[in-house]
């Protein structure tokens, strides 16, 4: 039975192979429990109302949809921008703190963790929980502090205690370690906030459906611009899948849409220094869900590389490993050089600095052609204020 109007999923958290929840004992009642207040209150009206009222009010949305057009003119084709950076916390990351804060609220849970690797999850749920006034932990690889302290000193200034995790290569994947020892060690008060459509059932589900609110908006925004609501193709990067899974939710069942998830090739997809998960990765589990890994013939999870701390994930949500496996979505490998030429390619043509993620979808347009009445609609997903050392850097050499 299907339990979304929107995603492929079975009542189990399944999408095709992919999903479920693999967990160990300990955590078994506090998923349930998790599954049935989201299914509780994910149609409350007053929850939803709640939610609706935070977002216009607190957050900012709707966020523009910019017909970029010097951007358009570069590329002889119709782009438009989904402008998440310019929500509140700086990306599309406090859609879901918000929904999931609401939730931990009703569910009596008075302390709140969570796993970051560009630092935009972290800063949100700090963010969120310094407005709700709940105690809030957040774990960040030591690799990725030291490379996006602004974030760092943001989530202190909040009230939140960033925890560097120091096992591991020290990134985003260590930190969701360190976060689910962490819920195992205390499954009482503890609710964990995970920042991607990854993990157990109900998480990929329930990020996706807070997140799903870009893809509403695109669809009115574009009746009210172009007097179509159906665009040709909307483009997102891709590391677990949260601003894909909610620029792609209102178009997955709309065949003429074409969904593109842009992922992070690093150096180059066999250069043994990449974070292209569904090009190089197979069926395996990962922090509780069966998708496609990045792993050796053993098993042996492969540390990932990306200039992008918020991609070099070696796995995927489970949601992207099934739309890529069906054909629904077509999947992009791009480097750090053309998602550096993007990002910057955007900043002198339309005066938006985006982030390193955002930028690997932007990249998109350089791999393809599109036609000249296409009209492609890419996520920006998050702001580049964050990411400007590595600008800088980029710059020097």
């Amino acid at each position: 039975m299907n339990t979304d109007p929107c995603l492929p999923v079975d009542e189990n958290g399944y999408y095709g192979n992919f999903g479920g929840a693999y967990i160990p004992e300990i955590l078994h009642s506090n998923v349930e429990k998790l599954h049935q207040a989201f299914l509780k209150y994910i149609d409350d009206p007053e929850f939803i109302a709640e939610y609706e009222e935070l977002l216009s009010e607190y957050v900012g949305r709707p966020t523009p949809l910019y017909h970029a057009k010097r951007l358009s003119a570069h590329y002889n084709t119709n782009i438009y921008l989904k402008r998440e950076d310019l929500c509140h916390t700086g990306a599309h990351k406090i859609n879901n703190a918000i929904g999931s804060v609401l939730l931990a609220k009703r569910m009596g849970k008075s302390r709140i963790i969570a796993e970051t690797g560009a630092g935009q999850h972290g800063v949100a749920v700090a963010t969120v929980c310094a407005l709700m006034g709940l105690e809030c932990i957040v774990y960040m690889g030591a690799t990725d502090v030291a490379r996006q302290q602004p974030n760092v000193e943001r989530m202190k200034m909040l009230g939140a205690k960033v925890v560097p995790v120091e096992s591991g290569n020290k990134t985003l994947k260590d930190a969701t370690n360190e976060a689910i020892r962490d819920w195992c060690c205390n499954p009482s008060d503890t609710f964990y906030v995970i920042g991607s459509t990854v993990g157990p059932h109900p998480y990929p589900q329930m990020v996706a459906r807070f997140q799903s609110v870009i893809s509403r908006e695109i669809r009115k925004q574009l009746k009210k611009q172009t007097g179509r609501e159906l665009p040709d193709y909307v483009i997102a990067c891709i590391g677990g899948g949260s601003n894909a899974a909610g620029a792609f939710y209102h178009f997955i069942k709309e065949p003429s849409v074409k969904l593109i998830a842009a992922e992070a090739a690093g150096l180059g997809v066999d250069s043994g220094m990449s974070a292209a998960t569904i090009r190089l990765g197979k069926e395996g589990i990962i922090h509780g869900a069966r998708t496609l890994v990045m792993q050796t013939e053993d098993g042996q999870i492969t540390e990932p590389y990306s200039i992008s701390a918020g991609l070099d994930y070696p796995g995927v949500g489970p949601l992207h490993a099934y739309l890529a496996s069906t054909g629904r979505s077509e999947v992009a490998a791009v480097t750090d050089s053309e998602a550096l030429d993007a990002a910057f390619r955007l900043t002198r043509t339309e005066g938006i600095i985006p982030a390193l993620e955002s930028s690997h979808a932007l990249a998109v347009l350089d791999q393809r052609k599109f036609r000249p009445d296409d009209i492609v609609v890419i996520n920006v997903s998050g702001r580049g204020d964050k990411d400007m050392m590595s600008y800088e850097k980029a710059q020097k050499n």
